[in-house]
């Protein structure tokens, strides 16, 4: 309706303009009509100007327009310039696309200070590198976890807090580790976390950290609460045993004033019971050693070796490794076909010894089941590599599944309680994770996240 409206009176001043020419042709020559002549001249001469004020108002006013949307110039009104009914309309429709424009600005700032609020809000510190060096964003929450002023560059935070920049530097792709930095004379573990992105064409670098120390002392406390009550139970299965035999022995060999007897007043019932009970704490003896032993692999864990292997060869190795088991106990292993190309960086021998653990366990899992499966199976999954463990076994309850990884607790009867806990260890090791989902009577999944 606009357009149509000033193509109309363009279109009219542009008639009139060839009207007057017409007339002006049709006069031209004849002296009678000189002064006619003269006064359509005049008028042409005002028609042309008017034509050319009307078009360049308009532009300039749309320039006006557009000029303003730039420079995010929201506050001109076109309404209260002076105007006809033709640009009237005009002004109207700059002015709602104006407020519309002024609208949405209002809900970004409004958006972005929420964001503001909410970064220094939570208690997790935040720094935002942009093309390597410059700090876009920093906030109160790294300040305080890190005792930072205010530092524009990448180089000044390495400057103050040398072991956090070094840290965040070792981390070559996305990821997320437990560090401990140094921040005046306090120690402080931090949960950190680097990813990477492209904005703008500029490299930019999230970086997010959180001082889990406290949480981690508590989680330690409980840990430790877990181990103690195992160890006093497993000490005082060996020590009970060898308490009351030795009391029965002295029993045997004093006589009623307490003195020791003679060897020819032992019967043979009597040499009988006291060999019995020197073989019995023997064998608890042994088994206290066994158990010591045991205690002693899980604070011995070898530092990985790491290098890049092929992870379907792994898996074929354990196929090849545990397949006499497998057969004798009439168990199917199913190894799920991988990318023969894939590779991840590993200690080969380390992972052998989590993913054999885990065959191990999966086959006394599926004891007595009908039609025995294990499944074995690899994958990626974004930056990680999953790998699986599936048993069609008799499954865990959920009490289980949170102390299976706690060291010399088993749901076997002769088990030693320490396979897991190593396997954790070992993944933990490798930046990575065990996890379990398992189901009573419909089976198990342990999954190995590399990353």
């Amino acid at each position: 309706m606009i357009f149509k409206r000033f193509s109309f009176l363009v279109s009219l001043r542009v008639s009139l303009i060839l009207v007057n020419i017409v007339l002006f042709a049709i006069i031209f020559g004849d002296n009678r009509l000189f002064f006619n002549q003269i006064i359509l001249l005049i008028v042409l001469a005002i028609q042309v100007f008017d034509l050319i004020r009307y078009v360049n108002k308009t532009n300039r006013d749309l320039s006006k327009f557009l000029l303003s949307i730039k420079q995010k110039d929201y506050a001109i009104n076109f309404s209260d310039l002076k105007s006809g009914k033709s640009f009237r309309s005009l002004y109207s429709a700059f002015d709602e696309i104006i407020t519309s424009y002024q609208k949405v600005k209002i809900e970004k700032e409004a958006q972005f200070r929420f964001l503001l609020t909410l970064i220094e809000h939570i208690n997790v510190g935040i720094i935002s590198i942009e093309g390597g060096d410059d700090i876009t964003l920093m906030n109160n929450p790294a300040k305080r976890i890190l005792n930072l002023p205010d530092i524009k560059s990448w180089r000044g935070i390495r400057a103050k807090s040398p072991e956090f920049t070094e840290a965040v530097d070792n981390i070559k792709k996305e990821d997320k580790r437990l560090v401990e930095v140094t921040v005046g004379t306090e120690k402080k573990t931090l949960s950190l976390n680097v990813s990477s992105m492209k904005l703008i064409g500029e490299n930019n670098r999230l970086i997010t950290f959180q001082d889990i120390k406290s949480e981690i002392e508590q989680k330690e406390v409980e840990a430790w609460h877990k181990l103690i009550r195992i160890l006093t139970h497993e000490i005082m299965n060996s020590i009970t045993p060898i308490s009351s035999l030795t009391e029965t022995m002295q029993m045997v060999l004093k006589d009623e004033d307490g003195n020791a007897k003679n060897l020819q007043d032992l019967n043979d019932q009597a040499i009988h019971d006291i060999l019995f009970s020197l073989k019995t704490i023997q064998k608890r003896s042994d088994a206290m050693l066994e158990f010591v032993e045991d205690y002693r692999k899980l604070t011995r864990v070898p530092k990985p070796q790491i290098e890049s292997v092929n992870v379907m060869d792994l898996l074929q190795t354990i196929d090849k490794l545990m397949a006499a088991e497998l057969e004798k106990q009439q168990i199917q292993l199913i190894l799920k076909e991988t990318d023969d190309n894939l590779s991840f960086d590993m200690d080969s021998s380390l992972v052998e010894q989590v993913l054999i653990n885990l065959i191990t366990n999966s086959i006394y899992a599926v004891n007595g089941k009908k039609n025995p499966q294990i499944i074995l199976s690899a994958y990626e999954k974004g930056p990680l590599l999953i790998i699986e463990v599936t048993d069609n076994g008799k499954g865990m309850d959920k009490s289980q599944m949170e102390e299976i990884f706690i060291p010399f607790f088993s749901t076997k009867p002769n088990g030693s309680g320490i396979g897991l806990s190593l396997s954790k260890q070992i993944m933990s090791l490798h930046h990575g994770n065990i996890k379990v989902d398992s189901e009573k009577e419909k089976g198990t999944t342990f999954y190995l996240e590399f990353k």
